[in-house]
């Protein structure tokens, strides 16, 4: 949702993101939901997509002002969005080691929060057999406003080179909660074990970026997904940027792209 807000902006001289004045957008639908990118999912919302998309330069504040859940929906997201000059390239090569392991697991409408300190303690057993030297901070949140019932968990892991993995997953009726913990960390798990510098949720949101931006782009991932491949596809037929797609490994790969280096011509 973000990568596409930022993209109808920025890929149009008109758009506001290039404007003087940026803009914001007032977003009202389920803010969790299945089957589609969640605004709370780390892989591609303001856990995970802001901090590396500021490396770019894009600038952005996120607002959930209520949350809403399948199938009622009634969430409220605000979006602000800030104007900037040009992006800039960057380069992801070294993922680095895990630093910390950081999340939160929540509940909603009429669930008890045991709920929530069971899917905890799953989801950390399971990091814990890779990490065991990591620190785990997965805060227990009760929503209050929201509307709907609902319940889940969010993890994210932070490196000393700047790069972040997440995983996430709602419960669901007849899923025990520490199933549910169980699977999110062992899906974290899963995106750390690949060697990239992104998880494969946040690898196609970064091709816009790649694309308008300054210069020579390079991220190191897993293996490209097919939302990467349709992503890299629309840039080149939008813009005139050149990417290429390097198979390092059976498990590894490095997206490059050589950037348009599109410039807001009203922000000065």
């Amino acid at each position: 949702m973000l990568d596409f807000i930022i993209f109808t902006g920025a890929i149009l001289p008109i758009g506001d993101f290039f404007s003087f004045w940026g803009f914001i957008l007032v977003l009202k639908y389920a803010v969790n939901q299945e089957l589609l990118h969640k605004f709370e999912n780390p892989c591609n919302s303001f856990q995970v997509f802001k901090p590396i998309a500021e490396k770019f330069g894009v600038k952005f504040d996120c607002e959930i002002a209520r949350r809403g859940y399948y199938p009622k929906g009634g969430g409220e997201v605000f979006v602000t969005v800030y104007p900037v000059k040009q992006l800039s390239p960057v380069v992801m090569l070294e993922p680095g080691n895990v630093t910390r392991i950081y999340g939160r697991a929540f509940v909603a409408g009429i669930l008890p929060i045991r709920i929530c300190h069971e899917m905890v303690q799953s989801c950390e057993r399971a990091v814990r057999q890779d990490y065991r030297d990591v620190p785990v901070k997965i805060d227990v949140v009760k929503e209050q406003n929201c509307v709907g019932n609902a319940c889940g968990i969010i993890v994210c892991a932070e490196t000393d080179k700047g790069c972040i993995f997440g995983a996430s997953m709602l419960g669901k009726k007849g899923v025990p909660a520490h199933v549910v913990g169980k699977e999110v960390g062992e899906m974290l798990l899963n995106q750390l074990c690949h060697g990239g510098c992104v998880d494969d949720y946040l690898q196609d949101q970064l091709i816009i970026l790649m694309a308008l931006a300054n210069g020579k782009s390079s991220i190191r991932c897993g293996p490209v997904t097919l939302h990467t491949e349709t992503a890299i596809h629309v840039a080149t037929q939008l813009t005139q940027a050149k990417f290429t797609v390097n198979k390092i490994s059976a498990g590894q790969t490095v997206i490059e792209c050589e950037g348009i280096g599109l410039q807001n011509k009203n922000n000065i």
